[in-house]
Parts: structure tokens; sequence; C-alpha cells
């Protein structure tokens, strides 16, 4: 009995390897199996790339567009800037936005509800933890490139391109991780699919309308100022801008670590969420 129980507690958390009699205790994220989710995620984009970029890419430009057009015509300063150029660079937060969380939630809920597919990658050597981080990483990565795109849609429209701007897709992939997180924990939490209309409506848009896209923070009453340092979109606005016409190194920290806290907070919902779901 002794001899059984010994073996289990020493087998528990660790890996043997073929004869050799020597193990490996396993780590709370397995490279290889992360790499198995996020290898999947592209196996699968490459199917389906152009109707998903084709979404994340052209709906934030038509904001840029039509308010560039429309209210650029009424109002040529913002900010001390051209409005088309304050616009430009608010809209990156959108198309991060779109590309990240309205992705994750939807395609998370779809995976684990209907095509039952996080319950088949379980029976392989990959957990919980794994699953989530690999899906938003991916969906990180995609959300800086695509937020990438308004920006060159400005620069077509008179936005000088300068040497910070070559930071703005790391900061799209940091806002990204946040929300693609927060899409995966929401969509374990919703009990079904049309529930996604509370969060659209009653967080997402509030969020989107008040980050400092298209109009100035500092226009707000005091209260809203106040609030807005607990938008994450908010701080990624302001991370793009200053990347673009030049950067404030104490007031960028704080919007980074902010994002940084933003993700981090997700991710432990995140994984709980799915665990309770997958699992428990």
């Amino acid at each position: 009995m002794s001899t059984t129980d010994d073996a289990g507690a020493n087998t528990t958390g660790a890996n043997t390897t073929g004869g050799t009699g020597e193990t490996r205790r396993l780590r709370r994220i397995e490279p290889a199996a992360l790499a198995g989710v996020i290898t999947h995620d592209i196996t699968l984009f490459r199917r389906y790339w152009p109707s998903t970029s084709f979404s994340a890419v052209v709906e934030p430009t038509i904001y840029l567009l039509a308010f560039g057009w429309g209210f650029g015509s009424l109002v040529s300063v913002v900010a001390g800037y051209r409005y088309v150029e304050f616009l430009g660079t608010g809209v990156v937060a959108s198309a991060v936005l779109f590309a990240s969380a309205f992705a994750s939630m939807f395609q998370t809920f779809v995976r684990r509800t209907y095509q039952k597919l996080y319950g088949a990658v379980l029976a392989a050597p990959v957990d919980v933890p794994e699953i989530v981080l690999g899906e938003a990483l991916w969906i990180a990565a995609k959300a800086g490139v695509y937020g990438c795109a308004p920006l060159l849609v400005a620069i077509a429209f008179g936005l000088d391109p300068t040497p910070g701007m070559l930071v703005i897709p790391f900061v799209g992939f940091l806002t990204g991780l946040g929300f693609g997180l927060f899409g995966i924990w929401t969509s374990a939490l919703v009990p079904s699919i049309d529930s996604f209309s509370y969060i659209i409506s009653g967080v997402l848009t509030p969020l989107f309308l008040v980050a400092g896209t298209f109009f100035p923070v500092s226009e707000l009453p005091g209260w809203a100022r106040a609030l807005s340092w607990a938008n994450p979109l908010y701080h990624c606005v302001e991370l793009v801008r200053d990347a673009a016409f030049g950067f404030a190194p104490l007031a960028d920290l704080g919007h980074l670590g902010a994002l940084g806290v933003f993700a981090g907070i997700m991710w432990l919902l995140a994984v709980r969420s799915m665990r309770r779901r997958l699992i428990d």
C-alpha cells in the first residue's frame, strides 16, 4: 500500500522519459503544447483569412474615412493636430478592438460549444492555460497587424510617418492580448451566443466611444476623465498618438503598465472560467 502511494506521489506532476528513469516536472505552460495550439490556429487561418482580414481592416478604415471627411471638413484642428491625424491615430485602437475582443468572443464560444474543439484538444497533452494563452497570443498577433491598416490610410491622407510608429504594432499586440483574453473570459460566462449583445452594447461600445478616438478625453467632465484611466482603449490610443507625434516617457510607462495589468487580470479570469467550463 505504501509502495503504491509513494509511486503515485513520485509521478504526480512529473513526466518520465523513456527507460532512463529521468523525470521532468511539467511546467505550467509547456512550450510544445502552446506551439501546437498556435499552429492549429495558423492552419485554420490560412483557410478563412480573406473574410477575417476584410472585416477587421475595412470597418475601422470606414470610420476613419467617414469621420475624417465628415468632421474633418467642419473641425480642422483638434488638440493641436489636424483632425485626420488625430482620428487616424485613434482609430488604430478601434481596429485592435474589433480584431481581438469580437473575434475571441465568438470564436471561443463556437469552438467550445458547437464544435467541441477544446474537449478534443484536452485529450492531447494540452491543458487549459495553454489553450487560453495560445488562442490569445494568436489573436493578439493578428490585432497588432490589423491595427496598422487605419494608420496607413491616415498616412495616405497626409499623416507624416515617424520612426516611433514602428512601436505601434507592439502596442496593438499588448492591447489585443488583453482584449483577446477578455473575449475568452466572457465567452465562458454567457449562456448563449445571443448574450454577447449585452457585452457589446453595455461594455465594448462605451469603451470604444470614450477612449479619445473621436474627441479628446480632456473635453469630458472631471469624473469621466478619471474613469478613462480604467479604459484600456484609452491607454492604447495615448500610446499610439505618442508613438506618432512624440513619446512622453513617464506617461507612456503608465499607459504600458495599465495595459499590462489589464492583460494579467484577464489572463487569470479567462483561465479560471475556461477551466470551470471545460473540466470542472
